[in-house]
């Protein structure tokens, strides 16, 4: 039987100390420990899986490594206390990108645990598990959480600390890993710096955020897929435009900044470093013949939001009366080049479920209750020539039930997802879940509710609590639960299902109950 998450967690720091360490490691030797930042894996394969890890045993400094390339050992194995070691290797942490390593591990078997570590200069990492995808053809279950928007300041990752007591086989997590802006009403900790415009500062804010337990927790108990939104980079930029309107060639140095570190810090595979701005994040991944997930972007390839406030760059609140533009056919939130390659994707897909994991909620939302109509343009709704075509394809190419997931918007949402938003008796395409955020604060509640008698589409939405998602998947159903904390300033906070859902096979839309 697969051990207990919680269990798991507790075996692995004792593990990491008593396992002998293999010959291959010698100098540097540290008197700080090097894995300060935790150790992850991610984009698990049938036959492998991502390990990634970072040197830094001065994490708030810029990492307090020396300028040279250090090796790196690592290994992993069937059992949690390395008896039986099936792969290990070495892999060198380069100064050039942080010292971080990501090793690609292959030759394993699908669909089984497996438990890894790192060595550097006489010092081991804590233990962690991870787990390959099953069989390409094979049917069975998955279980995984998504999750997105963790403003350090605002809160505690205590929704991290229940994350690693579940039983899943994957984290999903939609962006702002990071905030680089400091904003809210209420803060329990600081982000001790300024907003970061440089390699250096991106770095030290993301060191900032893996420094926390529960993070760590989270990371070492399974294998993540991400995708990034704004805040990784810069509230509301689009493609090359900032939020400030700085110049496009000083805003694609400090996205190259952004994107490089956050390349350092994430379990991705070689194949997405970054290239300076440049770096291809959007993926699909198969889960046997049960899934296919497509994880988007909708960042790096969008069209400049239309109607921005004066002076500004962004998203802005429009009357639709009053902005021509949101209608332009050639606007696009995706890029013309991954919308081709999601419908090409699509319509390849011999998948039982198709889960589309974007930023943010796709359903259209009318924000002005009773006459005129009233879009936020940083999403979906600012685009929705985009969403239509998206939505079009979807229902088009055939894809076996489709399920959206996003995050971004702070709060619980389920939604029917329609070709023609203005007729609600036509056919639902796909079933929306978008997760509330793990620490930011959301919108009032009570502007929530102005929004339902307009927008019936929207089956359900709450912004009152923090938390993340979980989605139980097997041939016949999809049942997703909205697994909330109790108060996000208190670290030792409870957790609890506040809703259920169930998409059953065949049947788009969801049903309330599990």
């Amino acid at each position: 039987m697969r051990p207990g998450r919680r269990r798991f967690l507790l075996l692995a720091a004792g593990l990491a100390a008593a396992a002998p360490l293999p010959r291959l490691l010698a100098r540097p030797r540290f008197d700080r420990n090097p894995f300060s930042l935790g150790i992850a894996s991610g984009y698990p394969a049938p036959e492998g899986v991502v390990l990634w890890t970072r040197l830094a045993p001065d994490p708030l400094a810029g990492g307090g490594m020396p300028p040279a390339a250090v090796e790196v050992g690592w290994e992993v194995a069937a059992d949690a206390g390395f008896r039986g070691i099936v792969r290990r290797g070495t892999a060198t942490a380069e100064p050039a990108w942080a010292h971080s390593v990501h090793v690609e591990v292959g030759g394993l078997a699908p669909a089984r645990d497996y438990y890894y570590r790192f060595h550097a200069g006489g010092v081991s990492s804590g233990v962690g598990r991870t787990r390959t995808a099953p069989a390409s053809g094979s049917g069975g279950r998955l279980r995984f959480a998504f999750a997105s928007c963790q403003q350090y300041e605002q809160g505690y990752y205590a929704a991290y600390r229940h994350m690693a007591g579940e039983d899943l086989d994957l984290v999903v997590h939609l962006g702002d890993y990071i905030y680089e802006s400091s904003w809210g009403r209420v803060h329990v900790r600081s982000h001790e710096a300024g907003e970061p415009t440089t390699l250096a500062g991106y770095r030290n804010r993301h060191a900032l955020y893996k420094t926390d337990a529960d993070l760590q927790g989270a990371h070492g108990a399974f294998p993540w897929i991400a995708t990034w939104d704004d805040h990784e980079v810069q509230n509301d930029y689009a493609n090359d435009r900032s939020q400030h309107l700085d110049s496009p060639e000083a805003f694609l140095a400090r996205r190259a900044a952004a994107y490089r570190a956050y390349y350092e810090h994430m379990p991705l595979p070689h194949r997405m470093r970054p290239r300076g701005a440049d770096m291809r994040i959007y993926a699909s991944l198969d889960f046997g013949a049960l899934a296919r997930f497509f994880v988007l972007d909708d960042r790096q390839y969008r069209s400049h939001q239309v109607c921005p406030r004066p002076g500004r760059g962004g998203g802005n609140v429009v009357l639709a009366t009053d902005c021509a533009d949101l209608d332009d056919p050639s606007r696009t939130l995706l890029g013309t080049a991954q919308e081709r390659w999601l419908d090409d994707r699509l319509a390849s897909s011999r998948a039982g479920w198709n889960v589309i994991a974007q930023q943010t909620l796709m359903a259209r939302v009318d924000r002005r209750p009773g006459e005129g109509r009233m879009f936020w343009t940083d999403g979906w709704d600012g685009y929705p020539r985009a969403r239509e075509r998206l939505l079009s394809s979807v229902a088009g190419r055939g894809a076996a039930n489709p399920v959206v997931i996003g995050g971004d918007v702070h709060m619980s949402v389920v939604s029917d997802l329609r070709t023609n938003f203005d007729d609600p008796r036509s056919p639902v395409v796909a079933t929306e879940f978008v997760t509330t955020s793990i620490s930011s604060q959301g919108l009032s509640q009570r502007t929530v509710e102005t929004w339902r008698e307009d927008n019936p589409h929207i089956r359900y939405a709450d912004s009152t609590r923090r938390g993340y998602t979980t989605v139980d998947v097997t041939p016949e159903r999809c049942v997703v639960r909205l697994r909330t904390i109790g108060k996000v300033t208190d670290a030792a906070t409870g957790i609890r299902t506040a809703a259920a859902w169930t998409v059953e096979t065949g049947r788009p839309g969801a049903q309330r109950g599990a």
